[in-house]
């Protein structure tokens, strides 16, 4: 019984109604579906850059300074979550304004838009390279819509896009909470995993047959690798594993807001799975011929029937991953 200031008495339980807090649980996201949102977050374009980062880097730094970063990110999400916990933000805007004020708030708030658009843009450009072709250095290559239906207005790269924006992007953007997209968030992780286990296949036939190259353990200094190579491999693993602006929606969405550190916790370890993966088996299938988007590997050997369809599940598992993600850009500000 608690006595309030108008001198009335009023029954107020010391404990909160267990159905109650179980009702609440079973409204709110589940753990999983906060662990397929946030690794698709992470996972974006840059995954077709890792093998290269590894090839300069080597095999042993590589996954030390994926390990490493992954360790950065786990520590400075603890801050926040730490931070969340003992004040009253509930957005990544609302935290730096109770640390820096209004004018930090608007600041991070302009920074989040214009990395956001500039990511929308580059992921669309991606899924216009893949399903349209594109030509460079006098070389075509022909997009998937091309090769299976040949140049047709419908599918040249302006329609593409509309068609992916007004019905893939728009369609997800418009759905009110991030718990709606763990299926399509499951899916898309999943699509990344087959373009992995696709990879891995294909590298490890290469090693059986003997047709992979000699991989380097540690950077190649006397030959290819300069120092200042190194510090260009740093921000595309560092790009990898952003996702501090959902942090907040997710949070708010679970059943158990205490669930968020596990949640981030597993995501890491996936992605770090997902990362050296992807790092090693490209590294090995292509060696040192390797380019900075994998892409163009994949389009330089399928010159035959088996190899142009593993082609085409490739790019098209890679177009729709792209698609899929491109919705995240908006999240922070739904």
């Amino acid at each position: 019984m608690k006595q309030t200031e108008t001198g009335a008495s009023e029954l107020i339980p010391l404990l909160p109604d267990v159905d109650s807090l179980e009702c609440q649980s079973s409204r709110g996201a589940s753990v999983s579906g906060a662990v397929f949102n946030i690794c698709t977050t992470m996972v974006g374009a840059g995954i077709m850059s890792i093998p290269a980062s590894v090839k300069v880097l080597g095999i042993i730094p590589g996954f030390v300074v994926i390990f490493m970063i992954a360790f950065l990110v786990e520590v400075t999400v603890e801050f926040l979550l730490r931070y969340t916990q003992s004040g009253k933000a509930t957005t990544y805007a609302g935290l730096m304004a109770e640390s820096f004020g209004s004018f930090g708030s608007l600041s991070v708030q302009i920074c989040v838009m214009v990395t956001n658009l500039g990511c929308l843009i580059i992921y669309l450009i991606i899924i216009g390279d893949v399903l349209c072709g594109i030509q460079t250095g006098g070389t075509l290559h022909l997009g998937l819509l091309q090769e299976w239906f040949g140049i047709q207005w419908w599918n040249s790269r302006a329609y593409v896009i509309l068609f992916v924006v007004l019905f893939v992007v728009l369609p997800l953007v418009l759905l009110p909470h991030m718990k709606s997209l763990r299926h399509t968030s499951a899916i898309s992780i999943l699509l990344a995993v087959l373009f992995i286990a696709i990879s891995s296949a294909m590298a490890i036939y290469a090693l059986w047959k003997g047709k992979t190259q000699k991989l380097r353990l540690l950077p190649d200094f006397a030959n290819q690798v300069s120092i200042f190579d190194l510090f260009t491999t740093v921000p595309v693993l560092v790009t990898g594993f952003g996702f501090h602006v959902n942090i907040h929606p997710i949070r708010g969405e679970l059943g158990r807001p205490s669930d968020m550190s596990s949640a981030v916790r597993i995501s890491l370890a996936v992605c770090i799975a997902i990362y050296f993966s992807i790092g090693f088996f490209g590294y090995l299938l292509f060696g040192d011929s390797i380019m900075a988007d994998m892409l163009v590997n994949f389009d330089q050997n399928s010159d035959s029937a088996v190899g142009q369809v593993v082609n085409d599940i490739v790019r098209l598992s890679y177009a729709m991953h792209l698609a899929r993600l491109s919705c995240n850009e908006f999240l922070p500000e739904s």
